[in-house]
């Protein structure tokens, strides 16, 4: 089943990034290494895709794009920059706005991003935006809900079949399975994962010439609001505090937060597009 959000990466046409920095030699600041646990070793880039488009479609069954092309292909813009600083640029990777008043964003394995329009109209600027999408970025590339999605099919999946699910050769099996990751998303990954993506997050954001600050600001934002609002409830579910994930990003990157701060915020851009 073809995916139809694939539309939006011909939205934002062949623009360039208005960036003129040289590359940032900041790999050695955190441990980037590309191996990933045995537990989603054995399955290959194709698989991972039509997963993730198949947990797209299931996203997109709750909330639909917002209907704004100029806010979707600026999403997409902003996303496939940061994804290009990255070691798996040539995923097919899509980015779009949910249409819904909730605070999150979502990523599926595949490359495949969602924010939420609610969270989108909190942000004051483009850092801010680069921040949130780098950390979901992070999570594709560290396959956290692909490796999350293979070690909870096991308990319900044993064998040949798991393995039919996840080459979907066994519609049954598959349907298992999906419904397995998309349950996921109302539970949230480990909260190592979390701040493991905040981490890799603040490193993408600096790398494509971002003030790294952007993702704090956001948090920052999220601990001002009222906890017990509802637009919060799915994100403080299945996120750690937004006071926990600023102190350990304070204690595990503040160099690299201090070094690259001067770096654009591009308010006056991001604010721009959500006026258009």
């Amino acid at each position: 089943m073809r995916f139809w959000l694939l539309a939006l990466v011909f939205l934002s046409g062949a623009a360039q990034a208005q960036f003129r920095f040289d590359k940032l030699d900041i790999n050695k600041l955190i441990d980037t290494t590309k191996n990933v646990v045995k537990a989603s070793s054995d399955i290959g880039e194709p698989e991972e895709i039509q997963i993730g488009s198949d947990l797209a479609a299931r996203l997109l069954g709750a909330a639909p794009l917002a209907k704004d092309e100029n806010l979707q292909r600026y999403v997409n813009r902003v996303g496939r920059w940061l994804a290009s600083q990255t070691e798996r640029p040539d995923l097919p990777w899509q980015f779009g706005v949910m249409e819904a008043p909730q605070l999150n964003a979502f990523a599926v394995p595949g490359g495949t991003i969602f924010v939420t329009r609610g969270l989108v109209e909190k942000m004051k600027s483009e850092a801010e935006l680069a921040g949130v999408l780098a950390h979901e970025i992070s999570h594709v590339l560290r396959k956290h809900h692909l490796k999350a999605i293979q070690k909870g099919a096991q308990t319900q999946l044993a064998g040949e079949a798991l393995n039919q699910a996840l080459r979907n050769q066994n519609a049954q099996a598959r349907e298992k399975l999906v419904s397995f990751g998309s349950e996921m998303y109302t539970r949230g990954l480990d909260k190592g994962d979390e701040l493991e993506a905040d981490r890799y997050g603040v490193v993408i954001a600096a790398r494509a010439g971002y003030d790294t600050y952007g993702l704090p600001a956001v948090l920052q934002t999220l601990q001002a609001m009222n906890a017990t609002d509802s637009a919060l409830a799915l994100m403080f579910k299945t996120h750690p505090a937004p006071g926990e994930r600023l102190t350990a990003l304070g204690e595990t990157m503040q160099p690299t937060l201090d070094a690259y701060a001067r770096q654009p915020q591009l308010a006056e851009r991001f604010l721009q597009q959500l006026k258009k």
